[in-house]
């Protein structure tokens, strides 16, 4: 339960100002079809999450020891340190017209976007900690639609809303707790 909880309030905090969420805006105010793009969002980050937490557990598996535990506990603080930048959509980033609906585009779209994005590299880390594919992959997808789903619905009016530098700011002091937990845990087993 530990890593659903936590995986769910580290990337629901991540998630809010990032590009992916800004893409299910864009997405929202093209598409004008909120259901098609709620599950789009869902699919994707289902997929993409689940190859992170995956690979993030492989890694885990392959590279137990002390020395691994302080590199995810780095990693967590480098992610603090990651969150405060503000992200915004790329040009070409922006979804081009589109040649399938709104679910097809926006699973896709997702997908692509959210290759390499702040969530996903948390989610790596997630996989590392908890070992546990499943449980991660579970917390990260319900962060990402408790982020997204009420920006598909009611897009610019929460960034109009909620400060997103306090948000930022929350969630680096998630990852730099987190981090250090996981450093100071890495102490305590004989590093």
């Amino acid at each position: 339960m530990e890593a659903v909880l936590t995986s769910t309030f580290v990337v629901a905090l991540a998630e809010i100002g990032d590009k992916t969420m800004l893409l299910a805006i864009v997405l929202a105010t093209r598409f004008r079809k909120p259901l098609p793009i709620v599950l789009g969002i869902l699919v994707a980050t289902l997929a993409n999450h689940g190859l992170a937490a995956l690979l993030g557990q492989t890694i885990a598996d392959l590279l137990e020891g002390v020395w691994f535990r302080y590199a995810v506990g780095l990693s967590f603080v480098a992610m603090a340190l990651w969150t405060l930048v503000p992200d915004k959509l790329d040009e070409e980033e922006k979804p081009k017209p589109a040649r399938f609906g709104a679910f097809a585009t926006t699973a896709i779209a997702f997908f692509i976007v959210e290759i390499g994005d702040k969530t996903q590299i948390a989610t790596i880390a997630l996989g590392a900690q908890f070992q546990n594919v499943l449980t991660v992959t579970i917390g990260t997808t319900l962060g990402m639609m408790l982020a997204n789903v009420p920006a598909v619905y009611l897009g610019n009016a929460i960034v109009e809303r909620v400060s997103l530098v306090w948000v930022r700011r929350i969630a680096a002091l998630l990852f730099l707790a987190i981090g250090l937990w996981v450093i100071a845990s890495a102490a305590g087993m004989g590093g």
